[in-house]
């Protein structure tokens, strides 16, 4: 397997990895309360208990560490059963490398406190604040550039994660 097919199932592996990562592995909890801080806190009703609790900063980072790290391991476990089963060696230092800039770029885009979040930023300094904030018409602006800036992180984590890998 040359670097060029290498690369396309490291991305493939580990762009399905994030998409069950983020939308199965996540708990409700850390979906609704990752982005939560003192300013603008976050009421949760449990689904089962339906006792309602209101989280602020503190909580609001620890749930989103807490999906990041679930949504890093989702990817190591994908990728690497992947990888092994196509007969590719992934450099530990090389996966080190990629999990470890997946996992940053993801609790940077994931901790959305409004008002104060990277992407909410990134949107307004291009021109897509419109469009972060719709929230209509079977769309959800914000989603779509979350996924977006995601898919480019995973492209560029990919890349490194194919430096040094080699074929058994």
């Amino acid at each position: 397997m040359h670097g060029p097919a290498t690369f396309a199932a490291l991305l493939g592996l580990t762009r399905a990895a994030s998409a069950i990562g983020d939308f199965w592995v996540q708990n409700d909890f850390c979906a609704r309360v990752k982005g939560a801080s003192d300013e603008a806190p976050v009421t949760y009703e449990d689904p089962v208990t339906k006792k309602k609790t209101t989280h602020g900063t503190a909580d609001g980072r620890k749930a989103c560490l807490h999906h990041c790290l679930t949504y890093t391991a989702t990817q190591a476990i994908v990728a690497g059963l992947g990888a092994r089963a196509l007969g590719i060696r992934v450099h530990p230092g090389a996966a080190a490398a990629a999990l470890a800039l997946s996992f940053g770029t993801h609790y940077i885009a994931d901790r959305r406190v409004p008002g104060h979040g990277l992407l909410e930023k990134l949107a307004d300094k291009t021109g897509k604040t419109n469009f972060y904030r719709l929230a209509s018409h079977g769309m959800n602006g914000a989603f779509h550039l979350d996924s977006s800036w995601h898919h480019g992180w995973e492209t560029v984590a990919a890349l490194i994660a194919t430096s040094k890998a080699t074929v058994r």
